[in-house]
């Protein structure tokens, strides 16, 4: 009786509902980032200036990789790799200190043993350089570094006052020819790169460290109990415990880090505006952009599109060689022998003819 009655009581589902919530951020990625997407795949097989409209087929890939006779095509050529190589550059030298710098902080802001007053304080502080924009940013450090003699810039005359930098130097800028007291070297393409990446650094130490933080409070706390309990130090903890443990959250961030920092934009654009180091600090993003963005019959559409796909896939690539690199060994290994249970299992329960084997 029972359960009839429980047959005829209509079950209500309220998945739907939840459907309802997500829609909204499909139908913006489908029309702002989708579609947008594989436009981009399109106007790669197009044509560039007049002939944007005409279908090249791979050509504009061949140009940018493998160049050609043309001066145009080997200028876009040199162009795209040396971009690329300035976007590796930017990404891995803010990158490694940025991860060095969280990793401590995070350690530093979990540890039990600690008692850190004002720890709340300290988190927002490191993390508000994270949601100001990179265009106030890149401003705020374009005002320090000087542009013009009517805005020589803080740190200029800062170097001035300590007699790093001469008189006539102070207001030309931090990126253009710096002369010592004592004599006179050319600028190197190094100090704007330094700019950007310590720029970079400082903008998203908090957010990685966040992320850190988590991971970390995410351990057993057993474990850390037992590990003192047998009298280990803090940096065998570290290297035995929290630093195994923490490879998916790394492997994340490596990532997104990998994503956004191959993508970097904001900050090399504002800073490309001075001449003098445009093609140290210019990233494959700046590059697209001047070709999206250059007059009606000198646009480069076409190559903007194939250097967007071909950065695409490279970012592809590497996302799965770090996917490979930090995969849970131990864990695939289980995984491996749990399948070879249940075969040799399988093989076990077979019968033949009413006969088991």
């Amino acid at each position: 009786m029972s359960s009839n009655a429980h047959r005829r009581i209509k079950s209500v589902s309220y998945a739907k509902y939840g459907y309802y919530f997500i829609l909204p951020f499909f139908l913006v990625y489908f029309f702002f980032q989708l579609w947008p997407l594989i436009n981009t795949f399109l106007v790669s097989f197009h044509g560039n200036g007049k002939n944007v409209a005409e279908w090249v087929g791979l050509q504009n890939y061949k140009d940018i990789l493998f160049g050609g006779e043309g001066r145009t095509v080997r200028v876009i050529h040199e162009n795209f790799f040396r971009s690329l190589g300035n976007t590796f550059i930017l990404w891995i030298g803010n990158f490694i200190p940025q991860l060095a710098l969280s990793l401590s902080l995070a350690v530093w802001f979990t540890e039990a043993q600690l008692k850190i007053p004002g720890k709340g304080f300290f988190k927002v502080v490191m993390y508000l350089p994270n949601i100001i924009t990179a265009a106030s940013v890149a401003v705020l450090f374009l005002q320090l570094c000087g542009e013009s003699q009517t805005n020589p810039g803080a740190i200029n005359l800062l170097l001035h006052k300590m007699g790093i930098v001469s008189k006539d130097v102070v207001g030309q800028g931090l990126y253009d020819t710096v002369k010592l007291v004592e004599g006179s070297i050319e600028h190197s393409h190094w100090e704007p790169r330094i700019v950007i990446m310590f720029i970079q650094t400082w903008m998203w130490f908090g957010n990685t460290m966040i992320m850190l933080m988590s991971g970390i409070q995410g351990i057993n706390p057993s474990l850390f109990e037992a590990a003192s309990i047998d009298g280990a130090s803090s940096g065998q903890v570290f290297r035995k415990i929290t630093l195994p443990l923490l490879t998916p959250i790394m492997a994340y961030t490596l990532i997104t880090s990998m994503i956004g920092g191959l993508q970097m934009f904001d900050i090399p654009f504002l800073y490309n505006k001075t001449r003098s180091v445009s093609d140290y600090v210019k990233t494959v993003a700046v590059m697209i952009f001047q070709y999206f963005h250059a007059q009606a019959d000198q646009n480069k559409m076409g190559y903007a599109g194939a250097a967007s796909v071909i950065l695409f896939f490279i970012t592809l690539t590497l996302g799965l060689i770090a996917f490979y690199m930090t995969r849970d060994k131990d864990e695939i290994a289980k995984r491996k022998q749990r399948k070879k249970a249940a075969r040799e299992a399988k093989q076990e329960s077979r019968q033949f003819g009413g006969i088991r084997l």
